[in-house]
């Protein structure tokens, strides 16, 4: 007979064997570019730095929606070169973090705000036979014919 309060289940196991600590399975240094994260990295800061120069390079007509698209372009530059610099000095072997979760977390949400982007840089782009000024004579459209090429290659 068991004691009085006592339950005839074993306790739980011990879960601390089950999940080992986090460790860093992506490479430091320049190995880090031959990953498929460092090459997508590298990519991000590439087509980043371009849609940047693109979307500069007009005369911004809609400034609501190009000013998003240029803080996306100029953010995700940025936080992928800091991220970037992360494994190439090798601070991802300091830092006590899940290194593989931090990367798929990074690129997803830079492709759902890249993707954004493209969106509003698209509908800029559709808007470029409308008149720049609705009450005015003059035919003068939103894009010209260079700024729409430019906005058509930001857009891709």
């Amino acid at each position: 007979m068991l004691p009085r309060g006592a339950s005839s289940m074993p306790p739980p196991p011990n879960p601390a064997p089950y999940f080992p600590p986090a460790r860093v399975t992506l490479p430091s240094g320049l190995e880090i570019l031959r990953t498929f994260s460092g090459a997508v990295i590298f990519l991000e800061i590439l087509f980043g730095t371009i849609v940047w120069i693109l979307v500069a390079s007009t005369r911004v007509p809609l400034p609501l929606l190009q000013g998003w698209v240029m803080f996306v372009a100029v953010t995700a530059w940025f936080l992928s070169i800091v991220f970037l610099s992360v494994f190439l000095f090798g601070y991802a072997n300091r830092i006590a973090l899940n290194w593989n979760q931090a990367d798929f977390i990074f690129h997803g949400a830079t492709f759902v705000f890249y993707f954004g982007a493209f969106l509003l840089q698209a509908a800029t782009t559709s808007l470029h036979h409308f008149p720049r000024k609705f009450n005015s004579t003059a035919q003068e459209r939103i894009l010209t014919g260079h700024e729409y090429n430019i906005s058509i290659a930001a857009s891709v």
